[in-house]
C-alpha cells in the first residue's frame, strides 16, 4: 500500500465516520454522548489524508542528491538502490472501512438479551418525577425504582415504558432495553417481566409501548440470578423502533 492508497483509505474512513456521526447510524455503534468525539476523529483522519497528499505532491518523484531514485509509488528506496515493497497484509485495513460503509449492523435484540444476565445496577439516586399524570419511564429507570427503591416513587401511578419483546424458553414475556456503558460491544440487557393484560401474540424483537402499574412482584434472571421486577400491564401497543435503540440512563 503506497502513500496515495494510504491517503485514500484515511480519507474514506474519515468521511465514513463523519457520515455516521451526522446521521443516526453512529447510534448502532456508540452511545449518543460520543458523537462529538466521533466527528472529531473523522475530521482528524481527513486532515491526515490531505496532509499526506500534500506531502507527496510537494516531494514528488525524482532523484536524491546521492543519485538514487526515490520511489513514492508502490515501494520506497532507502538509499541502497533497492525498492522495498510495503507488506500486502496492510490492505486488510480496508476491510473495516468496507464494513462501516456497506454493513449497518442491527441493534442487539432478544437473542442476545435472553442469553445474557440482567445488568441492573443500584442507581446513585433518582430523578424527580412529575406530581400528576402518567409517568414515561425508561426500562432501566423503572427497574431500578422497582427493585432498589421498592416502588416508593411510582406506586399507584400509571406508567408508560417502551422496549422490545423477549421471550424465555417457557414463553414468558419480558420488556427489554440494552444498556450501554460506551459502545454496542459492551451492551447488556435490563429486563422487566410482564404480567396482567398481555397481548395474546407477542413476537420477539418487536417494540411495544406498555402501559401499566408497579407491582412488588419480582423474579430472578436464570442466567445470573439478578433481580427482574414485574410490571402489571393494562395495555400495550406496537411502536416503531426508536432512533436510539439503546438505553444509556443506567450510567448517567
Amino acid at each position: 500500500m503506497n502513500r496515495q492508497a494510504q491517503a485514500a483509505v484515511l480519507f474514506l474512513t474519515g468521511a465514513a465516520l463523519l457520515h455516521a456521526g451526522f446521521t443516526d447510524l453512529y447510534l448502532r455503534y456508540v452511545k449518543a454522548g460520543l458523537q462529538p468525539l466521533l466527528l472529531l476523529s473523522g475530521a482528524v483522519l481527513i486532515a491526515a489524508a490531505l496532509a499526506t497528499v500534500w506531502y507527496e505532491w510537494r516531494g514528488g518523484k525524482g532523484k536524491g542528491s546521492d543519485g538514487h531514485t526515490q520511489d513514492h509509488g508502490d515501494g520506497h528506496d532507502h538509499g541502497d538502490g533497492h525498492v522495498h515493497r510495503e507488506p500486502r497484509v496492510s490492505w486488510l485495513l480496508v476491510l473495516p472501512l468496507l464494513a462501516l460503509i456497506l454493513v449497518a449492523p442491527p441493534a442487539l435484540g432478544s437473542y442476545s438479551a435472553m442469553r445474557t444476565g440482567t445488568a441492573l445496577q443500584q442507581p446513585y439516586g433518582y430523578n424527580s418525577l412529575p406530581a400528576a399524570g402518567p409517568l414515561r419511564l425508561g426500562v432501566v429507570d423503572y427497574a431500578g425504582r422497582a427493585v432498589y427503591d421498592h416502588g416508593r416513587s411510582i406506586t399507584g401511578r400509571q406508567i408508560k415504558i417502551t422496549g422490545f419483546v423477549a421471550l424465555d424458553r417457557t414463553g414468558a414475556p419480558y420488556l427489554v432495553r440494552m444498556a450501554l456503558n460506551c459502545c454496542a460491544a459492551d451492551a447488556q440487557p435490563v429486563k422487566i417481566a410482564l404480567t396482567g393484560r398481555i397481548p395474546p401474540v407477542l413476537e420477539p424483537d418487536k417494540w411495544l409501548e406498555v402501559t401499566g402499574t408497579y407491582t412488588a412482584r419480582q423474579t430472578k434472571d436464570p442466567v445470573n440470578n439478578g433481580p427482574i421486577p414485574y410490571l402489571e400491564v393494562t395495555s400495550a401497543k406496537p411502536v416503531p423502533t426508536p432512533k436510539d435503540p439503546y438505553d444509556e440512563s443506567w450510567n448517567q
